[in-house]
């Protein structure tokens, strides 16, 4: 994450460094969270693999009831809105910057 510490108030800051700083705060947490997706994703194929002892998941002969994957799936999905979110606000401030 990015360390602001010494950053003055943005008040004190020109519109355009401003904006270009909530800009790149923004891009940083749409990047922390894909990197959450990922792991997300990537937990859920190998429980799938684990509950199935490694046989394709399409196979006609396995049913497997996993209390797993809804958890992960629901937590996915509110990663996937939060992205979605943070991508309206950083196109809302990128739109504000142009002059209308």
């Amino acid at each position: 994450m990015l360390n602001f510490a010494g950053t003055p108030p943005l008040v004190a800051m020109a519109e355009t460094d401003s904006r270009q700083l909530i800009a790149a705060d923004l891009r940083a947490l749409i990047t922390r969270i894909e990197s959450s997706m990922r792991l997300i994703d990537a937990a859920m194929m190998e429980a799938g693999v684990l509950e199935t002892g490694g046989d394709p998941a399409g196979s006609a002969d396995i049913f497997v009831l996993d209390d797993v994957t809804p958890r992960y799936a629901t937590a996915s999905a509110a990663l996937n809105a939060c992205r979605a979110g943070l991508g309206h606000a950083l196109q809302c401030l990128s739109e504000s910057g142009t002059p209308g």
